[in-house]
């Protein structure tokens, strides 16, 4: 059965960045492609970064059943097909969705054994700079997706991980780390090799309970409410 992997984050965590490189990195690992009704941005291009469908199309595969989840983001659709599970069963591969909060929580009511990654920016401040730096979007786009981060990381603790984004090589290797260790979960501790061991032990640092204390800080700087409610 192929084990499917939840990534979210806020715009601008550097979330997409961390994905491609993943997929480099790991073997068997299909990428989901959403489909959106928003219009390219920059360089996108049609089934690489997205399938840009009209919103006819789009509820109309909403009507056929054909999305595992889909969501309103921005006044836009955004939704994963059920396709791209049944092609990676078929191959026996794993699956990588690159999805909102919104989608995130459709995904785990679904399929409950989802391993579900958070990935954030070290604090307020880099995320509003990375933000501006891309020069995608006009100044009242710019807020609302900084207000939007500030509501998306109060679901941080309904996530499996929890992945700062700082120093980029290293939070790879984390995820690949990840990745991995949820794959060795089906080995014996006999079968393991010291490497694998210590894949495992870097897994083991990002999760939930143990990344709780270390992200505090970061929480505060978008809302010290955040801290208190967690």
């Amino acid at each position: 059965m192929s084990i499917v992997y939840i990534v979210s984050a806020p715009s601008g965590s550097g979330k997409s960045t961390l994905v491609a490189k993943l997929l480099t990195m790991v073997r068997d690992l299909d990428f989901s492609v959403s489909y959106t009704t928003r219009p390219p941005r920059g360089k996108e291009q049609n089934r690489k970064e997205y399938f840009f469908v009209s919103r006819q199309e789009f509820e109309a595969m909403i009507a056929a059943g054909e999305f595992l989840e889909h969501a309103d983001v921005f006044g836009n659709y955004y939704g994963t097909a059920r396709r791209f599970l049944r092609e990676a069963e078929a191959h026996g591969h794993d699956l990588l969705l690159d999805i909102d909060v919104q989608g995130a929580s459709q995904i785990m009511e679904k399929i409950p054994e989802a391993v579900s990654i958070f990935i954030l920016p070290p604090d307020w401040e880099t995320l509003e700079r990375r933000l501006r730096s891309r020069g995608l979007d006009p100044e009242g786009v710019i807020r609302r997706r900084l207000d939007t981060a500030r509501r998306e990381i109060e679901n941080y603790s309904k996530y499996d991980y929890i992945l700062v984004n700082d120093q980029l090589e290293q939070s790879t290797d984390q995820l690949k780390d990840i990745v991995l260790a949820e794959r060795l979960k089906k080995k014996s501790e006999a079968e393991l090799s010291e490497e694998q061991r210590i894949v495992i032990e870097t897994a083991k640092g990002c999760e939930l309970e143990r990344a709780r204390e270390r992200v505090q800080p970061i929480l505060a700087s978008f809302n010290p409410q955040v801290v208190k409610s967690s």
